[in-house]
């Protein structure tokens, strides 16, 4: 089958050129692009049975952990972020959170905010740190192994403890965008338009995976300061990967209401509602015809993954309606977003075609470029969350 030799293709190079298999370069971690490329290695496993692939979705997770867990090596620190000993550190290796990898060492604390710098300065994301519970769970959901559903337990305790704080005059908490790498200050103060929507999905489904697994430790302190921060908010949103990013987390909510019975159908078809805005909206500002050197291909390619969700929610409701307490109303808007699958299929085609991963806007991401087109291709172990 073509579409999965291509994702073989993509994965292996990946390995190779970011110093996962290659052990003659120097690892090159980032932590969004290998929250993604481990559901991969994942879906490449649950493909072929071949346990090389799971191998590398493990071996993936021990490299980002010794690599973007402990303080950059231009930095005046070292060792673990956590601050705790090598035998300590590497049975808590998310308990210090997670760099994002970037290339340049952090804004240090009186240097003056220069808004492009901060773009390629480290420190830590929120919503990279929930990108990589995610993909923790999937790996315990695979390998039947806990450890990994604690491992991203622990992440979401740090990062909510210290990403999270109340305003003054203020009752409702909020979301620091981006924090240093020690988590001692914000870095970037305004809050990311979903940030409180990935907190509390991602939370959710990190709390069942634990029940399964009769986890001692519980996220209902935490999952309740996300769904008073999400109360009342609208998601509607212009960006084609925030666009994707909600039909991802309405697909989580799908599995986590049809298998653990969570009660959020009315946040679930509060998301589709928005979601379907959202892609109006971008039909009726199509870029998708514009040359590839004017187009981010990670951002489409997140849309993409997100329109890949709409046919397995409208398969899950519909084998269990009794599950939503308005499966024909969610069904209905789920028959509308059906009608922009084909933008996918563009998309995808697009960036498929060698010519096109050629130009300079591919290149300058090519990391992120490549694991998010085999995401894609095959987005199965990514989309699954429980």
């Amino acid at each position: 089958m073509q579409e999965h030799l291509n994702i073989q293709t993509i994965m292996k190079h990946f390995a190779s050129s970011t110093g996962l298999t290659d052990l003659s370069r120097e690892p090159r971690r980032y932590l969004w692009t290998d929250a993604f490329a481990v559901c991969n290695y994942l879906e490449l496993y649950r493909q072929t049975g071949v346990q090389e692939c799971l191998e590398l979705a493990i071996r993936l997770v021990t490299q980002v952990h010794q690599v973007l867990g402990k303080h950059r090596k231009d930095s005046t620190h070292a060792g673990w972020m956590s601050g705790l000993d090598e035998i300590k550190a590497q049975q808590h290796p998310t308990s210090g959170g997670l760099r994002i990898g970037k290339k340049l060492n952090e804004r240090q604390p009186n240097d003056p905010i220069d808004e492009s710098l901060e773009w390629v300065q480290d420190g830590q994301y929120f919503h990279y740190l929930t990108k990589w519970m995610h993909a923790l769970n999937c790996v315990s959901q695979v390998t039947g192994n806990s450890i990994y559903n604690r491992w991203a337990i622990e992440l979401a305790k740090v990062a909510h403890a210290k990403f999270t704080y109340t305003p003054s005059g203020s009752d409702r908490k909020r979301i620091y965008w981006k924090m240093s790498i020690d988590l001692s200050r914000p870095l970037v103060s305004s809050m990311g338009h979903h940030d409180p929507l990935d907190g509390f999905i991602t939370y959710q489904q990190l709390e069942a995976t634990g029940k399964h697994f009769s986890s001692k430790l519980s996220l209902k302190t935490e999952i309740e300061d996300m769904s008073i921060m999400c109360s009342g908010e609208k998601w509607a949103t212009k960006d084609s990967l925030g666009m994707g990013g909600l039909l991802t987390d309405a697909h989580k909510l799908v599995q986590l209401i049809d298998i653990h019975h969570l009660e959020v159908s009315d946040m679930l078809e509060l998301l589709l509602q928005d979601s379907e805005y959202s892609l109006q909206s971008f039909a009726a500002h199509n870029q998708l015809n514009f040359p590839a050197e004017y187009r981010l291909a990670f951002r489409e390619l997140g849309l993409s993954i997100g329109l890949h969700a709409i046919s397995s929610m409208q398969n899950k409701i519909k084998k269990h309606p009794s599950h939503f307490k308005n499966a024909d109303a969610l069904s209905s808007i789920l028959t509308r977003l059906s009608h922009f699958f084909p933008i996918s299929e563009l998309i995808d085609t697009f960036w498929s075609q060698a010519e096109h991963r050629l130009v300079q806007s591919w290149l300058d991401h090519e990391d992120i470029n490549n694991v998010m087109l085999a995401t894609s291709l095959a987005p199965k172990s990514y989309l699954s969350c429980v």
